[in-house]
């Protein structure tokens, strides 16, 4: 078996992180039945309920097949749904029965150190179910499950030895059977590379294997995001939708695998590996009566491990510029040239405009020897026309930080060769923040991103930066899956169809309905580097650019959320733009998050409060169709009185025919004001609220 695969990577030798599973908990009977969980005492089955008593899981054995169901009130939401693993050498989960449920509850909230909300409320009641094959061997696996008021989380604990031998497993057998079919948006797993696709709509029944997170609309008044939570040394989940005889649709685990065909290795130097079982990633299911509830909601968050970093006070979002729009633009090049983009002097002038409007950094992609020659990249030699020292001591004389970028082009064995002396300089440096890319469809000439063997090597990435404080911005990644709240190091994340594209793209560029859609989709998995913010919309390729109004792009700086938030154009096209002046002002992370009104792919508006004082910030934007939205201000503290600046779509503005004309208007609010936006063809409006 060793030898197929990367032994390489089977060393974690940077610092394990070893987690401690928090299912059994000392709670008297009383406190748990005060806590709604309710259990039923037969041999067959167990259940339990969210602390609000809105969610039921039961998890039991039929046929002698493991199995579970979720009901949310009465209607049952997931039918029976099978739990298991198919390994090299039989299967886990058949022929058992219930030998031990353990329960827990917990109540608690704790303080991100960034992100949408300043507190977040882990609040679930969890159960663990222990199932017994009923052979010789009396193999035994845990199924944990947490209910929250919002959603289902639950994980595997399965054996590191099987039949007392290692092993690999073959398929994670997880269903998740929805009782009837539903509309749902997604991307195919197979057809699209770095998750740079358009999120279409369409049946489940209609749909090929899909990457997550997946979004459904259920029925009235009830939405579901389907993903995953915690991965680390595992492969990224898919899942394969197959219509039922009963009209429900099922959904099978569809895991990333191995060039060889294997899903996962499990091996004794994990540091998923707790007392002699591993722990899987969580499978979470996000429940909300509208769509903007999937949005707030914090389950995938609360499911991960608290920070592992102690001292977090060297990792700081802020807004940042860069040499990156002009290079897609095709006005610069990454290679050095006549026209390269990361040269001494351009970088300079760079940093020069991020101190005058209170930008705190500033990115130059290609600085580095390398580009387009494979195997010569090095992460420690500039180009001779880009002198490093120089331009981090400029930069930090003006209060600016230079940020770094490692492409590695799918050669992430270079990157692991060099990062631990190249992150160790770069900090030398008073470089904070790397942003670090991967294209190729193959990892070292073989290997899925999104395989084990892909996320080994991100984890290790992320260790190793935090081991020298810098923060990191990974393009061409995972999905993420909220390890940022472990490992805060890791600031945001690409895994989209991203603004380039409106550089570029022979087919038009990203559609009016794209910037209103990811919220409901890539989004949900956490920080999402989209590059907002192109003031100028002139085109390289005919009929490419953003399909979008001024105002819009505005909008999407609050609506897509990012620790780490580029202002994406190059700096002439800012120059003299008084809708800069929104773009000065924004935070990059809040205290507190709203979503006031949305539909999924039509508009949405998110309303952010910045943390340490009392603005809010507003972003509001919609899809190729023009519309008015009211937005009640109920949210202000009451009783104060408010300045609110707006900035909003003006005469005539239009995504196809004039995205320019803008209008910056004040009012004075409360918290009894209720505001009007008239949004253009793929308009928007973004509004900055302060205290009078």
């Amino acid at each position: 078996m060793a030898d197929n695969r990367n032994t390489y990577f089977n060393k974690y030798n940077i610092y394990k992180i070893f987690y401690k599973h928090e299912f059994e908990f000392k709670v008297s009977l009383v406190f748990l039945v005060s806590l709604f969980i309710f259990v039923k005492l037969n041999a067959k089955s167990v259940l339990v309920s969210s602390p609000d008593g809105t969610v039921t899981v039961a998890v039991g054995v039929k046929a002698k097949q493991t199995y579970y169901t979720v009901k949310v009130g009465n209607k049952t939401l997931i039918d029976y749904s099978h739990l298991g693993f198919r390994l090299e050498n039989g299967f886990l989960g058949n022929n058992v029965k219930i030998v031990d449920k353990k329960f827990a509850s917990k109540d608690e909230t704790w303080n991100e150190v960034w992100g949408e909300d300043q507190s977040v409320r882990n609040n679930y009641n969890e159960m663990a179910v222990t199932f017994e094959e009923q052979t010789p061997d009396r193999q035994r696996m845990t199924v944990v499950f947490r209910v929250f008021n919002d959603g289902v989380g639950f994980r595997y604990l399965i054996p590191n030895s099987f039949k007392g031998n290692k092993y690999c497993i073959q398929d994670e057998l997880t269903e998740i059977a929805l009782a009837h079919d539903a509309k749902a948006w997604s991307i195919p797993s197979n057809r699209t590379e770095y998750f740079e696709g358009i999120y279409t709509k369409s049946l489940l029944s209609e749909k090929d294997t899909v990457c997550t997170p997946l979004t459904i609309e259920y029925e009235d008044s009830m939405f579901l995001a389907i993903h995953e939570a915690a991965l680390e040394d595992y492969a990224s989940i898919n899942l394969t939708p197959r219509t039922n005889a009963n009209g429900g649709v099922r959904l099978l685990t569809a895991l990333t695998p191995w060039q060889n065909g294997v899903k996962v290795y499990v091996e004794n130097d994990s540091p998923t590996i707790v007392n002699g079982y591993k722990q899987t990633p969580w499978r979470t299911i996000i429940i909300g009566k509208t769509a903007g509830e999937l949005m707030t909601s914090r389950l995938m968050l609360n499911l991960n491990e608290p920070s592992k970093i102690t001292d977090t006070s060297w990792i700081e979002p802020g807004r940042y510029i860069g040499i990156w729009w002009s290079i897609h633009k095709k006005q610069n090049t990454w290679e050095m040239g006549p026209v390269h983009g990361a040269t001494t002097e351009n970088v300079k002038r760079y940093i020069d405009f991020a101190a005058r409007h209170g930008f705190s950094g500033v990115l130059a992609e290609g600085w580095n020897q390398g580009w387009g020659q494979g195997e010569q990249i090095s992460y420690l030699k500039p180009y001779p026309d880009f002198n490093i020292e120089d331009v981090c001591s400029y930069a930090l004389s003006k209060g600016v930080r230079f940020i770094g970028h490692t492409e590695t082009w799918g050669n992430t064995r270079l990157l692991e060769e060099q990062m631990d002396s190249a992150f160790a300089w770069y900090y030398k440096l008073g470089i904070r923040a790397v942003k670090t890319g991967y294209v190729g469809h193959y990892f070292d000439g073989r290997e899925l991103a999104k395989s084990q063997y892909g996320i080994r090597h991100y984890r290790k990435v992320i260790e190793t930066a935090a081991k020298h404080h810098i923060m990191i911005d990974n393009h061409e990644p995972a999905m993420p899956t909220g390890i940022q709240r472990t490992m805060p190091n890791l600031m945001t994340q690409e895994g989209v169809r991203g603004q380039e594209y409106n550089a570029w793209d022979v087919a038009g560029g990203n559609p009016p309905a794209h910037t209103v859609t990811l919220p409901f989709t890539r989004c949900l998995a956490g920080p999402t580097d989209f590059t907002p913010a192109i003031f100028n919309f002139s085109e390289v390729v005919k009929g490419t650019h953003p399909h979008s109004t001024l105002a819009k792009q505005l909008g999407e700086f609050v609506v897509i959320y990012s620790p780490l938030q580029m202002a994406a154009d190059a700096i002439e096209n800012y120059e003299g733009q008084p809708a800069l002046t929104f773009i000065e002002s924004c935070p990059t992370t809040w205290s507190r998050t709203l979503v006031p009104n949305g539909e999924i792919g039509k508009y949405v508006t998110v309303a952010r409060k910045e943390r340490g004082g009392d603005r809010w910030f507003v972003g509001s934007i919609t899809n190729e169709e023009a519309r008015t939205l009211t937005l009640p201000l109920n949210f202000l503290d009451e009783g104060c009185k408010y300045r609110a600046i707006i900035y909003e779509d003006g005469p005539g503005a239009d995504y196809e025919t004039n995205p320019y004309p803008m209008t910056i208007r004040q009012e004075e609010v409360n918290s009894e004001t209720v505001l009007t936006l008239k949004l253009a063809r793929s308009g928007g409006a973004a509004i900055r609220i302060e205290k009078m």
